[in-house]
């Protein structure tokens, strides 16, 4: 498993969570979602929205294919 931390100019550490490293020994964490999976009970699938927007971006019947859709991209755009 591997990790992308992205250090912003005013000091702070940007990444997607993970328990490969162990972000506390950084310092104090401040956690933010970028995203909510939720389950929609009319359509009888998970769905990941963006937890800035609302937006929808993915949808699945398992939870799991939407934590991994999740990891699998937002993974990628920390490391553009």
């Amino acid at each position: 498993m591997s990790a992308t931390l992205r250090f912003a100019p005013d000091g702070s550490i940007h990444c997607l969570h993970t328990e490969a490293i162990d972000l506390r020994a950084l310092g104090r964490l401040r956690v933010v979602r970028a995203t909510e999976i939720t389950f929609d009970e009319e359509e009888q699938q998970w769905e990941v929205r963006s937890s800035a927007t609302g937006g929808f971006l993915f949808s699945d019947p398992s939870r799991e294919a939407c934590l991994r859709w999740e990891r699998e991209n937002l993974q990628a755009k920390a490391e553009s």
